[in-house]
């Protein structure tokens, strides 16, 4: 396995849900199928029809979400309460991550279309809340959720980051493209990995801790 230079680097920016969790973990799956039923409440569709039309909704308005709120009038607040009880069972303590995360210099900050409750949740389960500095969610600075180019305009701006020396790690190939064109280092996690050809992403792995355990940093000040 190659070492990938990231001695440029000193502000780490990642997605979290089937970023810094395996997709493998099946957790998203459970989060997808309360979307549908939640779809099928709102709109009184049989849940096939309902599952295309949410897939629609993420299609043209970045997240399911914002589809449900323009068309349906849902309010923001109980379309995330859905997924606040979701058993956390599936997603393990991966202290190889921690301590591959622990080593990167400078600040950590997640970007997340999740609420921060969901981020938060998650993150304490994982181990994680102290490695982070910022949680950036889809409400942080306004409702412009990845891909939008505004969500990461607005952090860039509100946090004073230089794009030219921040990496951002995202499971979803087409969220890079906003990161790249201001400047970033992208890089695509999981196994969608090794077939993406998208001239915005830079660096591809199937595996995140190997990844960062191994990059290139810069060395402390």
């Amino acid at each position: 396995m190659t070492r990938t230079d990231l001695s440029h680097i000193d502000t780490w920016l990642f997605d979290l849900d089937n970023t810094l969790y395996p997709e493998e973990s099946g957790f998203m799956s459970s989060v997808e199928s309360r979307m549908t039923d939640f779809v099928v409440k709102v709109t009184g569709l049989e849940r096939e029809e309902a599952f295309r039309l949410q897939k629609k909704y993420l299609a043209e308005h970045g997240l399911t979400l914002g589809g449900l709120m323009r068309h349906h009038g849902v309010a923001a607040e109980d379309f995330h309460a859905q997924f606040h009880d979701l058993s956390l069972d599936v997603l393990a303590h991966d202290a190889e991550l921690i301590s591959a995360l622990a080593r990167l210099p400078g600040q950590r900050l997640i970007f997340t279309n999740a609420d921060g409750y969901h981020a938060e949740r998650v993150m304490e389960h994982l181990g994680l809340t102290s490695l982070f500095d910022k949680v950036f969610h889809v409400h942080s600075f306004g409702f412009a959720p990845k891909p939008d180019p505004l969500g990461f305009e607005r952090m860039i701006e509100i946090h004073g980051m230089d794009p030219s020396r921040t990496a951002f790690f995202e499971d979803s190939e087409r969220n890079l493209k906003p990161a790249h064109d201001l400047g970033m280092t992208t890089v695509l996690v999981g196994r969608q990995a090794a077939t993406s050809t998208a001239d915005f992403v830079h660096h591809r792995t199937d595996r995140l801790t190997p990844f960062l355990a191994r990059a290139l940093l810069r060395e402390p000040v």
